[in-house]
């Protein structure tokens, strides 16, 4: 994982984006020989294993009842 400075961070931003999107690359950005931020791809979304659970586990059918319940205990302050 390469050092770049913060300058030429600042200089190559999007080139700096585009190796890290494309090609999986990570940088340490370094400020007067320190080091500041780490440059990395995110983890990739799971939304597909989040729908997969979810048509795997049906909703609770009295789910709506309880909650129904529990909203009427609730005491609203009003706001002025």
């Amino acid at each position: 994982m390469p050092d770049v400075t913060a300058t030429d961070a600042a200089r190559n931003f999007a080139d700096l984006l585009d190796a890290v999107e494309h090609r999986g690359e990570e940088f340490t950005i370094v400020r007067r020989g320190k080091a500041v931020a780490h440059l990395a791809p995110t983890a990739r979304g799971r939304g597909g294993e989040a729908k997969a659970l979810m048509r795997r586990h049906r909703p609770d059918a009295a789910w709506a009842d309880d909650l129904a319940a529990v909203r009427e205990l609730l005491e609203l302050d009003e706001r002025p």
